[in-house]
């Protein structure tokens, strides 16, 4: 499997950046994922990683090698599109098998490679059929199972779940993790959702406005989100963020609400925000803690059973709603009074202006 670089690589369309110079380094065996919203630049990466895009400046490498000018065919990777791809009037078999023809392998070589993806992707039965007569998860199945009879050096998937209903989503979810794991591909793989991104991903690349945002496994985006940015689009629902001042220690939050700091980010909030000035404070929802006693209060907004557990919607004041995961025997009436306490080792500080996470150091 092969280690891929990218070094300053850009794309641009006339003067705007699709892409803006972005230095990413995917180990060999690693499955990284390309996380944002629509128009952010992911899926104009991955297409210059395959070489379907040329890029407009820097470097790719593929095991050291520069490959930044070869043409796709000459880059041994696998492209899985969103939308399957299929040739209808092919067979699934003829289908599978098409990479390996095109490079003119012996037909008992071929044979043999397309029965063992077949098995392993459990479409043994399927392949004297075509295309049009399988549900979406089966023409998926043979879309990935004609990426892997090539065993290429890396695989590069394109929101290949999309087109997919919910249920298949989550099937296709687990068999993509589990055929990364068997094979041991390197494999870079774009998604706008989220969830699927935490889910499958050995790294997250966070993309917005043509820029990596942050590029870290999922638990550190998940509980330290680099920007403001991170925090609000990693999670459902995003991070809470609640504007305040702080002052001696203390963060007065809407709602006559005051918060004790932690004591391990005193000296990060002293140096980097300062006496009197505004710290945007930003804390999951699991880190809510409702109790009776607790030293915060809000009012409840809203209250949704999510099965498992309980969201309770609370309004500090007019303009400010936070999110609390709640046990599922959470019962609240409507604007009754909820009094909590945030954990503080799920607390988080950011810059009002830079929208930059504070570290505990003091280094913004």
């Amino acid at each position: 499997m092969a280690t891929i670089e990218l070094r300053r690589v850009e794309k641009k369309f006339g003067e705007s950046f699709a892409v803006k110079p972005l230095d990413l380094t995917i180990n060999s065996g690693e499955f990284v994922v390309l996380l944002g919203p629509s128009g952010c630049g992911k899926t104009t990466t991955l297409r210059m990683i395959s070489g379907l895009e040329a890029v407009s400046g820097g470097n790719i490498l593929f095991d050291g090698k520069d490959v930044t000018w070869l043409h796709p065919s000459e880059r041994d990777i696998a492209f899985v599109f969103q939308f399957f791809a299929l040739y209808s009037h092919l067979t699934c078999r003829d289908n599978i098998a098409f990479p390996l023809q095109a490079q003119s392998v012996a037909r008992a070589d071929i044979k043999k490679r397309v029965d063992e993806v077949a098995t392993m992707l459990q479409i043994g039965h399927l392949l004297s059929q075509r295309p049009g007569s399988l549900s979406g998860g089966d023409q998926q199945r043979v879309a990935l199972a004609r990426a892997l009879v090539r065993r290429p050096a890396a695989f590069l998937m394109d929101e290949p779940l999309g087109a997919l209903d919910a249920e298949f989503r989550e099937t296709m979810r687990a068999e993509i993790k589990q055929l990364h794991l068997n094979q041991n591909a390197t494999t870079v793989y774009v998604t706008h959702d989220q969830i699927e991104a935490m889910a499958m991903g050995d790294k997250i690349v966070v993309m917005s406005n043509a820029v990596v945002q942050q590029a870290a496994s999922p638990a550190e985006v998940y509980s330290n989100p680099a920007n403001l940015f991170v925090a609000r689009f990693i999670g459902s629902p995003g991070m809470n963020l609640v504007s305040g001042t702080y002052a001696e220690g203390k963060v007065l939050l809407p709602g006559n609400n005051r918060l004790s700091v932690p004591a391990d980010w005193k000296m990060a909030l002293e140096k980097d925000i300062g006496a009197g000035k505004t710290v945007v404070v930003g804390f999951r929802p699991e880190a809510v803690q409702v109790k009776a006693d607790a030293p915060l209060n809000a009012t409840n907004y809203a209250t949704d059973l999510h099965g498992g557990y309980t969201m309770l919607h609370l309004e500090l004041d007019r303009d400010t709603i936070i999110h609390a995961r709640a046990g599922r025997q959470a019962r609240y009436q409507i604007s009754e009074m909820v009094r909590f306490d945030l954990d503080p080792k799920m607390v988080r500080f950011f810059h009002p202006e830079t929208e930059l996470a504070l570290r505990r150091d003091g280094q913004a």
